[in-house]
C-alpha cells in the first residue's frame, strides 16, 4: 500500500518563498497507472487539493487504487490526507484502507520556540495506541515548505541537492530526498487515450527523486521521476519500487487566487 500512497509524497519534495518561485494554490487530479507503457491498466485516482488562507497552507489528498495482481486475487487500496501547515507547526490526520480494513493515525509536528532553527518535535498517534513522541532533525521540511524549497533549488540551477522532509503519509517520519534535474527528453509522453489538459505557462523542470529513511545511510525506498513546474503543480509522475511502478497524469487541473494578507 505505501508504495502505491507514496507517488503523492511527491508532490509534497522541500525554507520560506523565494520571489521567483513559489507554490500556488491549486486542486490536481490525477489518473493512476501500473506500469509506464502507453496501454498501462488504469488502477486508480489520486486527488491533490491544496487551499491556502493567511494562517497557512491546508492539503487534501485522497488516492484510491485497485490493483489486480491476479485474475482472481485484487487488491483495493486507499488514503485520504487532512492537514494544516504554518511555518512552524503541522497537523494532520490520514486514514488508509486496505481491502476494507482502515488504519487511522493524527499527528502533529511542532516547532519549539519561534525562530526558524527550534527544535522540531513530533507527536504520533496509530489508531489507539499511545503517542508516539520524538525530535525530528533540524533541517527536517514540513511537505509544502518542501515543495517551495524543491522549485528554490531548482530556479537558482542546483543540479543537484538534498532535502529532509517529514512525511506524513508513508514513514511518518523523515525522508531523506536527493534531487537531481534531469534532461527534457527524459519525460515520459503522455497517453494517447488521456484527454489533454491546460499546463500552467511557467517554468518547469524534470526531475528524478531518491526517497530513503532520514535517520539512517540506507537504500532508497523508492525512486519518483516527474516535471515540476514553479508554482508546485507536478505532472508525469513514476514512482519506482523495484518490484513496481505506478505512473500518474494529470487529468484536470484548477489553479486558485493566493489569499492578499497583511504584513506582519
Amino acid at each position: 500500500m505505501r508504495s502505491v500512497v507514496s507517488f503523492l509524497v511527491a508532490a509534497s519534495v522541500l525554507s520560506p518563498l523565494a520571489a521567483i518561485a513559489e507554490v500556488q494554490p491549486h486542486r490536481a487530479e490525477y489518473t493512476l497507472r501500473l506500469g509506464a507503457a502507453a496501454n498501462a491498466p488504469r488502477i486508480g485516482t489520486a486527488v491533490h487539493d491544496l487551499t491556502q488562507d493567511c494562517a497557512g497552507w491546508h492539503l487534501k489528498r485522497d488516492i484510491k487504487t485497485e490493483i489486480a495482481l491476479t485474475a482472481s486475487w485484487k487488491m483495493s487500496l486507499a488514503s485520504k490526507l487532512d492537514s494544516e501547515e504554518t511555518r512552524n507547526a503541522f497537523r494532520y490526520g490520514v486514514v488508509q484502507t486496505q481491502n476494507g480494513s482502515p488504519r487511522d493515525v493524527k499527528g502533529r509536528v511542532q516547532r519549539q520556540g519561534s525562530k526558524e532553527g527550534g527544535e522540531l518535535k513530533a507527536e504520533i498517534v496509530f489508531g489507539t495506541s499511545p503517542p508516539t513522541q520524538f525530535v525530528l532533525p533540524p533541517p527536517t521540511l514540513l511537505p509544502t515548505a518542501a515543495i517551495n524549497h524543491l522549485i528554490e533549488r531548482l530556479a537558482a540551477k542546483a543540479a543537484s541537492f538534498p532535502a529532509l522532509m517529514f512525511d506524513p503519509e508513508v514513514t511518518g517520519d523523515v525522508f531523506l530526498i536527493e534531487v537531481t534535474e534531469q534532461d527534457r527528453a527524459t519525460v515520459r509522453g503522455a497517453r494517447p487515450a488521456d484527454r489533454p489538459v491546460a499546463l500552467p505557462t511557467g517554468k518547469s523542470w524534470p526531475v528524478f527523486m531518491n526517497f530513503s529513511r532520514g535517520r539512517q545511510d540506507q537504500k532508497p525506498l523508492f525512486s519518483v521521476t516527474a516535471l515540476v513546474f514553479d508554482n508546485g503543480v507536478l505532472d508525469r509522475l513514476t514512482v519506482d519500487t523495484g518490484l513496481l511502478s505506478v505512473t500518474a497524469d494529470l487529468a484536470n487541473l484548477e489553479m486558485r487566487k493566493a489569499p492578499v494578507c497583511p504584513r506582519s
